[in-house]
Order: C-alpha cells, then structure tokens, then sequence
C-alpha cells in the first residue's frame, strides 16, 4: 500500500502544495494522513494512525523532512521505527536521496542515514533558529515600548469618588464596575492600589 504524511503547523496553513505533491506521486486521497500540529514531537494522532496502518514493503511519502518532525533525535528515532521495525519505505519528495526503495545495499543505507542526519539536524537548527528570532523580536519590540497583551483599562478620573460612593453603599457593586468599565477583578484591583496610594 501507498501512503502520504502532511503536517502543518497550524490551523490556519494551507496544506494544499503538499497535497499536491502527493497527488502527483500516486497516493490515493484515502490514503493521506494530515496533522495540524507542531512538529515539535510525534505524539500527533493522525501520524500515530498512519504508524499502526503501515505494514512490511508499504511506502510512505512525505513532501519533505521537516514535515515528518523538526526534533533531531525524534526524526531518527522515527525512521528506524518506519523503516527496520515495521519495514516499510519512505520516500522524501523534495530530496531525492532520502528513498529507502533505492541503494538498499550497504553503500545506499549509508548515505540515505547521512543525509537523514544532517536534514534532519537542519530541521531543528531551523525550529531553534525561528524560537531565538521570536524572542529577539519580542525584545527588541518591548525596548521600543511595545506592550503585549490586552491593553491596560485606564482609571477613570473620578475614580476616588466612585470608590467612596460605593463604600457609603450609595452605589451598588455593579453600578460602580460598570461606571469604571471594569470587570469585578480589576476593580478590586484598583481599589486596593487606590487604598494602599492613600495611606
């Protein structure tokens, strides 16, 4: 039997040029497995459905090495699972070299476990790589004044004398929170910060 491994990293990615790559290598539709999840570890359902699927002298393709995974160590563990344990084959469209059906002698395993290493060191260097650009971003963009998150509800002006009609009881709570636009918890907030301001 042919398959056919898709991952995307999120919801919101097209797999479409992935499935079309597929297409044009003969897996039947029925026979696609997709995750929209990271690539971080293997535990994603629909892989975990195509591992128990897969039998001896199956194929499996799979557009490209970083949709298998992006953990160094994970990538490998999962292709001696793939290919000694169970026995299929797996072919990686965009590198040629990384088809397990060709050079099944000693010199072809050992140039297709070379190449699996170093794509597959590249994978995580490149998750790596995007994690340390994420936070140089953030850095840089918190340097500038850019403040994450949802944006602090400012203090009405009148706010003491809210604070004061609420505590007389001249209003009731929710009159007070929706006086302020607050919701129950940054109203308390407040008011402690407000108390402790004055003592």
């Amino acid at each position: 039997m042919v398959y056919g491994y898709i991952r995307v990293s999120s919801a919101d990615q097209n797999e479409a040029r992935q499935r079309l790559a597929l297409d044009r290598s003969g897996v039947p539709p029925g026979n696609v497995y997709l995750d929209r999840q990271s690539g971080r570890d293997f535990d994603r359902p629909q892989y975990r459905r195509l591992v128990q699927r897969l039998k001896k002298e199956d194929l499996l393709y799979v557009p490209s090495i970083d949709r298998l995974g992006r953990n160094y160590r994970e990538i490998q563990e999962q292709w001696r699972v793939l290919t000694r344990e169970i026995g299929a084959d797996i072919c990686v469209l965009d590198m040629p070299l990384l088809d397990t059906r060709q050079g099944k002698d000693l010199m072809g395993t050992f140039i297709a476990d070379l190449v699996l290493q170093i794509l597959s060191f590249v994978a995580q260097s490149e998750r790596e790589n995007i994690r340390r650009r994420q936070a140089e971003g953030i850095a840089a963009a918190k340097k500038r004044g850019v403040r994450f998150g949802r944006p602090a509800i400012k203090t009405p002006d009148d706010f003491g004398q809210i604070v004061r009609q609420w505590e007389q009881k001249q209003l009731s709570f929710q009159e007070a929170t929706r006086l302020c636009g607050m919701s129950q918890a940054t109203f308390y907030r407040r008011v402690r910060a407000y108390r402790l301001s004055k003592e």
